[in-house]
Parts: C-alpha cells; sequence; structure tokens
C-alpha cells in the first residue's frame, strides 16, 4: 500500500486561491490513479477530481469544474490540487487517494480508493 500525505490547506478568503499538496511514500506511486476528495462537517466525503496514471486523463465534480485543477509529478511522487476562485462551500476536510481504476462518470466514491491521507483542512470565509 502506499502512505499519503496532504499539505496545504489554511483559512483564505472567498476568490483567494490554494494548492494542495499530496505526497506519497514508495517507488509505485506512478502505478496508482489519484484522487482529492473533500468532506464538509455533517456531510458525507465527496469526490472532488481524479487524475491518471500517466496525468494525461483528468475528471472533476461539477461542482469544481472550471476552478479546480489536478495533477501529478510522478518523478516527485507528488499530487497536486489547485484550486482558484475559491467558495465559502468549499470549506471541508480535503484528502487525498490513491485506486487501481481511473473512473470518468459521475458515480466515483470513496469505495473505488484503497488508500487515504489524513486530510488537511480548507476554510473559506467570505
Amino acid at each position: 500500500q502506499v502512505q499519503l500525505v496532504e499539505s496545504g490547506g489554511g483559512l483564505v478568503q472567498a476568490g483567494d486561491s490554494l494548492r494542495l499538496s499530496c505526497a506519497a511514500s514508495g517507488r509505485t506511486f506512478r502505478s496508482y490513479v489519484m484522487g482529492w476528495f473533500r468532506q464538509a462537517p455533517g456531510k458525507e466525503r465527496e469526490f472532488v477530481a481524479t487524475i491518471s496514471w500517466s496525468g494525461a486523463s483528468t475528471y472533476y465534480a461539477g461542482s469544481v469544474k472550471g476552478r479546480f485543477t489536478i495533477s501529478r509529478d510522478n518523478a516527485r511522487n507528488t499530487m497536486y490540487l489547485q484550486m482558484n476562485s475559491l467558495k465559502p462551500e468549499d470549506t471541508a476536510v480535503y484528502y487525498c487517494a490513491a485506486g487501481t481504476s481511473f473512473l470518468s462518470n459521475g458515480l466515483i466514491s470513496p469505495a473505488d480508493f484503497s488508500s487515504w491521507g489524513q486530510g488537511t483542512q480548507v476554510t473559506v470565509s467570505s
């Protein structure tokens, strides 16, 4: 299994930007599909974005498409989430996850990913 550690969260104002990072341990990072999820208080964990093994393919939730960009650097064993035009409703704990299948439909769930980081808090004030 791969170990994942997120960083880059914080408190920002609406309209600001943040970049989250997810550092992976081990030499097998490039063999995993990676994803970002988020969980707001009292809500279920929801899909944000996913990226294929090479980074050539990406897929986003409708709520973040056009504002967030997922990317990865396999040489650095790191995945990123660039978040622009942040809104208060983006406030949540953000988790990175690793899986084995690249999915690009509306049914992506946490069960599709097998390894998880501990999460990083993103708070957007209005």
